[in-house]
């Protein structure tokens, strides 16, 4: 800590000239001074800036704009206050159309330098509501002493502190707004010190928010809880230590989020820790896409690698002959089978297992697929395409959230297991944010 301290206090704060050249992964700008790389936030690409080092080290350096010389066509002002401040969204100085421009060159880019893959065809962008989209999230609480208020939101940007903000604009509103209601909520507390985050889970018709308590609440902090949630339609929960201890108020019904699918007529149920999509409508447009792609028929046999809770196995099941699902959470993967229970989808199977390891003696590996589903998490599925020698199939539909993984295993998938990339494309699930969702076809 005192290295680190003393580091910043060397840093000059007289402003520097400089122009960005591009944009990094995360979307901050780059730039070269003295030789070496800076990292800029909030800067585009052609701008000319001056900007002041936040911090130094060996290989590059760090910096914020203080002064735009020059201004990029695609810049816009920020429509939260908060921005800057806030960690949560990083793109909103960025023009909505060249936000899904900038991440598209990005994909096509990690292809190219990553897997050395060329990509030839691209899908038209999926694109969806740009703000109040946002359905889960994993908010920050913090009572401040000093001013005797309790803070809700998200961290500070590179920084590990609470940000004060009043409202967030991409979350849904029925929570996005209510952040400073919140807050006095929880200073009414006794236990007000002792609640670190909120679990926010919003269904097509319910919100459920899990308090992560350290010390359980009194008879009179659920009342004000209860209350609160009653007047603002919210269902609040109270969990203890992990996920599986997440209860409702004493007294109150349990609520179960769900969200549906109305081109396939599917309802899905969810518990409030589940991983599920943050954006409704894009993961609509996704799985629409999917069906298209794969083209599914009664002779079909699809294996859906990271399945969750079903998200693309019980669509595909409607029109495939049969579907294998397979994730590494079992509380998930029970709750597909649930789900495939409650929505009379017969033709489905789930299974537990851990893809990054050897599956040899799982039953379901030992099968032939002549399509594959790959929905993996940020570190991608490299471990898992091994096995694609076996299982052979003629398709592969790929879903990434993280674009470098997803060239890494592409550039496998085309170069060493003779596949090849047909067509990719990305879907704006994190408007004004940096974050870049994927998909890419593969064929034999």
């Amino acid at each position: 800590m005192t290295k680190r301290r003393s580091r910043k206090k060397q840093l000059s704060e007289t402003p520097v000239k400089a122009t960005i050249e591009s944009l990094a992964h995360d979307g901050r700008g780059v730039a070269h001074v003295d030789g070496k790389v800076i990292f800029i936030d909030e800067a585009l690409p052609g701008e000319e800036i001056e900007f002041i080092y936040t911090e130094s080290r060996k290989d590059y350096a760090e910096g914020k704009v203080s002064t735009l010389l020059t201004q990029a066509a695609d810049r816009v002002n920020p429509k939260c206050a908060h921005f800057g401040v806030c960690g949560g969204c990083s793109f909103q100085h960025v023009e909505s159309s060249a936000q899904i421009n900038i991440k598209q060159e990005l994909l096509i880019d990690q292809f190219k330098r990553i897997g050395k893959v060329e990509l030839t065809q691209l899908w038209p962008p999926l694109d969806g509501p740009h703000w109040g989209y946002r359905r889960k999230a994993r908010m920050g609480v913090k009572y401040v002493a000093k001013k005797n208020r309790v803070l809700v939101g998200f961290r500070e940007r590179r920084h590990p502190y609470l940000a004060e903000i009043d409202s967030c604009i991409v979350m849904h509103p029925i929570v996005g707004t209510k952040l400073i209601a919140l807050g006095k909520m929880i200073s009414e507390l006794t236990i007000r010190d002792k609640i670190p985050q909120i679990e926010v889970a919003i269904g097509d018709n319910q919100c459920v928010l899990s308090f992560r308590v350290l010390e359980p609440a009194t008879v009179a902090d659920q009342e004000r809880m209860r209350i609160f949630g009653h007047e603002h339609n919210i269902s609040i929960c109270l969990q203890s230590k992990g996920p599986d201890t997440i209860l409702p108020l004493d007294g109150e019904p349990e609520v179960i989020p769900t969200y549906t699918l109305p081109d396939q007529n599917i309802e899905f149920k969810f518990k409030p820790a589940m991983f599920t999509q943050v954006n409704y409508e894009i993961n609509k447009q996704m799985i629409n896409r999917v069906l298209a792609t794969l083209n599914l028929n009664k002779n079909d046999t699809v294996l859906d690698l990271f399945c969750g809770l079903g998200n693309f196995t019980l669509p595909m099941a409607k029109f495939a002959g049969r579907v294998v699902g397979v994730e590494g959470d079992q509380p998930l993967v029970n709750h597909a089978i649930e789900n495939a229970r409650h929505n009379g989808i017969t033709n489905v199977e789930f299974y537990a297992a851990d893809l990054s390891k050897d599956l040899s003696d799982q039953p379901w590996a030992r099968q032939k697929y002549n399509k594959i589903m790959l929905d993996p998490s940020r570190a991608g599925a490299s471990e898992v395409l091994q096995h694609l020698k076996k299982w052979q199939p003629e398709q592969i539909v790929y879903v990434s959230c993280n674009p470098s993984t997803l060239a890494r295993d592409a550039g496998i998938l085309v170069n060493e297991l003779g596949y090849k990339l047909v067509k990719a494309g990305v879907m704006n699930m994190f408007p004004q944010t940096s974050h870049v969702e994927s998909m890419a076809l593969f064929i034999k």
